[in-house]
C-alpha cells in the first residue's frame, strides 16, 4: 500500500472515508448507546480523561466491576494506574516502538503515540 498525502487522508477522513467506516457516525452511535444503555456502555471523553483522570480510573474500575478498595486508594494505586497508562510510559514499551498494526501495513505503532502525543501536549 502507498502513503497517503495529508491532504487526500483528510479529505477522505471528512468525507467518511476511514477504513472502519465514518468515525463521527461510529463515535455518535457510541454515546446513543451508553445513553439508553448505561450499565453497559461507558463514554469516556478525552477532555474529561485530561482533566481529571483520577476521577475516570475510579469511574472505569467501578464500571468494570472491579472498584479500587479505600486500601488501594489510601496506597496510591490509582496514581499508580494512571503513570503506566501514560502516553511517556506506552510508548516507550518495546512493542510499541517497533511493531506494527499488521504485517502489511507501512506505519508503525511508534507513529500512533507521536501523533497522539502531538495533540495531547497542545491540549495541555
Amino acid at each position: 500500500m502507498e502513503p497517503i498525502p495529508f491532504t487526500k487522508a483528510f479529505e477522505m477522513f471528512c468525507e467518511g472515508n476511514c477504513p472502519y467506516g465514518p468515525l463521527c457516525e461510529h463515535v455518535l452511535e457510541y454515546w446513543e448507546e451508553s445513553q439508553r444503555r448505561p450499565e453497559k456502555v461507558l463514554f469516556l471523553k478525552y477532555e474529561e480523561m485530561l482533566e481529571d483522570p483520577l476521577r475516570i480510573v475510579k469511574r472505569l474500575a467501578e464500571f468494570m466491576g472491579c472498584p479500587f478498595s479505600p486500601e488501594e486508594e489510601k496506597e496510591g494505586v490509582v496514581e499508580e494506574v494512571i503513570k503506566l497508562c501514560s502516553f511517556d510510559k506506552l510508548k516507550s514499551l518495546e512493542v510499541n516502538r517497533t511493531g506494527k498494526l499488521h504485517p502489511d501495513f507501512i506505519q508503525t505503532n511508534d507513529s500512533l503515540f507521536t501523533c497522539c502525543l502531538a495533540c495531547w501536549k497542545d491540549e495541555t
